[in-house]
């Protein structure tokens, strides 16, 4: 197609499409001469995930491009290049490690994981994005005296390994490499705030069903 019917399809303007062939978030279309390209259904669906991460998900464009990259990235394994897909968004910073709620945070979210047996993520706990925002997020419940420590996570933490099969169940239905790790994005894009939205329906569900509605 050309780039006018991929405008059409895709509901980006064709300024935008340059944009981002330019900065190098599309790859270029087949040159037909000096001034025409072709696209073909590829680019529409890179077009669409492009336009998911920063319009729904609100990443800046720098890094897209950062996980873009390892999306397409071949040389690495699966699960390495899903990771470091994952890993290239936007993330919590960094937590005061001398700051005594974020040890004692760490010291009880590292006994969740040995609870639960995930031997993986806890080898990766020191570079994790993920244990980092599971960290910080503990210990800003323990400055507010709420210490919700692996008796209370053991429950959820059971329930999101659940959910993890059947993330990846759905990921593998996808054959080629470069599907499977765009899904993984757009699982912390779409899926994750999807998952949330279900969580506070349930708990409005649940609430209603206990207290009623006075």
């Amino acid at each position: 197609m050309r780039l006018a019917e991929l405008s059409e399809r895709s509901g980006v303007s064709t300024a935008t499409i340059k944009y981002y062939l330019r900065e190098g978030l599309l790859a270029p279309g087949r040159q037909i001469n000096t001034t025409t390209a072709e696209y073909d259904e590829e680019h529409l669906r890179r077009l669409r995930l492009i336009r998911a991460m920063i319009q729904v998900g609100r990443v800046p464009v720098a890094t897209v491009r950062e996980v873009l990259e390892h999306v397409d990235d071949d040389s690495l394994p699966r699960a390495m290049r899903l990771g470091a897909a994952i890993w290239a968004m936007p993330q919590v910073p960094e937590p005061e490690v001398d700051d005594e709620f974020v040890q004692g945070a760490r010291a009880a979210m590292e006994g969740l994981l040995d609870t639960l047996g995930w031997s993986n993520a806890r080898a990766l706990t020191g570079l994790s994005p993920a244990f980092r925002s599971l960290v910080v997020t503990a210990a800003a419940l323990r400055r507010l005296g709420y210490d919700w420590g692996p008796e209370q996570l053991l429950p959820y933490g059971r329930l999101m390994q659940q959910v993890a099969v059947l993330d990846l169940d759905f990921m593998e239905t996808h054959e080629s490499e470069a599907e499977k790790a765009e899904i993984a994005v757009l699982g912390a894009v779409l899926v994750e705030p999807m998952l949330r939205a279900l969580h506070r329906l349930a708990q409005e569900e649940e609430s209603t069903r206990r207290y009623g509605y006075e």
